[in-house]
């Protein structure tokens, strides 16, 4: 009997769902980064599971030809922990939202993130909340009028890059809705990482927050704008190349190449650093004073949550022999109670 899988395309991963996002909508294009990229991992299609929270990216199961489960506002990591934990062979990806990820589920996404539980986190980030109609988010820059902040909003925004890196994240990632060649990258990578990955998604919402990331978008400008990560390569910049990033005392700066320096004083970068130092400069910069990195900011190998779990359980067995649940109900003291003077210790 042949094991062999059979070939897959993108549209097996496409459901019979009505898509119900607004028309022009950043999350159409992350769904079809996923829906290529999924087909090219050799992964079986019963063998994926997106789960989601709440908001306009958790609708994302629905448009999945997977198994799914949109779960509770927040509460995606948490429940897609105990999926991993008791079915690790199965592949499994969380969609949530800036808002879903960093404010109610922030709890949550930090202790998934620490654990390094082997999920795949899709943080569509959009600065705004998007279904309720066009609240601040966490992540929306102070200042921010909106419904809810009619004269500006006085918070600090979170960073989920810093964020994840300071949980002690082993994946982190930026890439953006439009850029899809660079998304599918970034995927395919996050997809063979073993352990948590993180990856901030730059999403447009087109209704109640446009043209949030033109700074970084706009065709003339991109160029300029954008700082592409890459394992190995000095971090140089520009429609002609002609910027590079070097520290300064402890600090990045960015330089014009030629004229202030050379390629030698750029940064090399490195993803895999054991040290999350320059990571965690790096994914605080930002305009006006530095490009946006997008790309892989750290991929480090550490050992998957539920392997440990597992590998536990397995030596318990292994050393103690099979235990039955009988035994451990009636260990150490037992109670068995009645009525009135019948009750006996």
């Amino acid at each position: 009997m042949s094991t062999e899988l059979p070939v897959l395309t993108r549209k097996d991963f496409q459901s019979d769902q009505e898509v119900r996002w607004c028309p022009g909508c950043g999350d159409y294009a992350i769904l079809k980064s996923v829906q290529t990229v999924l087909p090219k991992l050799g992964i079986a299609k019963e063998k994926v599971v997106v789960i989601s929270g709440i908001g306009c990216s958790s609708r994302f199961p629905y448009y999945m030809d997977t198994y799914g489960f949109h779960t509770i506002h927040g509460r995606a990591p948490a429940i897609a922990t105990g999926l991993k934990i008791s079915r690790p062979e199965l592949d499994v990806w969380v969609a949530t939202g800036d808002g879903d990820a960093m404010s109610i589920g922030g709890n949550h996404l930090i202790h998934l993130l620490r654990r390094n539980v082997g999920l795949k986190v899709l943080l569509f980030n959009n600065r705004i909340y998007g279904l309720t109609k066009g609240q601040y988010s966490p992540t929306s820059e102070r200042g921010k009028r909106t419904k809810s902040t009619p004269i500006g909003s006085l918070d600090n925004p979170f960073n989920p890059l810093a964020l994840a890196l300071g949980a002690g994240a082993t994946f982190v990632a930026r890439s953006v809705d439009i850029f899809q060649k660079h998304l599918q990258g970034v995927l395919v990578e996050a997809a063979e990482h073993r352990g948590t990955a993180f990856i901030e998604i730059y999403q447009n919402c087109n209704i109640f927050n446009d043209k949030a990331f033109e700074f970084m978008t706009e065709k003339a400008i991109r160029d300029e704008q954008t700082l592409h990560l890459e394992d190995g390569q000095p971090l140089i910049y520009g429609k002609e190349k002609n910027r590079g990033i070097r520290f300064n005392g402890g600090e990045l700066e960015s330089f014009v190449l030629g004229e202030e320096g050379s390629q030698d004083d750029c940064v090399v970068w490195n993803a895999k650093a054991p040290n999350p130092a320059i990571a965690f400069l790096l994914a605080q910069a930002g305009p006006p004073d530095f490009p946006t990195p997008i790309g892989i900011l750290r991929s480090i190998e550490q050992a998957a949550y539920e392997d440990q779990v597992v590998g536990q359980i397995e030596h318990e067995i292994e050393t103690k022999g099979d235990g039955k649940l009988e035994d451990l109900l009636y260990s150490g003291e037992v109670w068995t109670v009645g009525n009135g003077d019948d009750a006996s210790a």
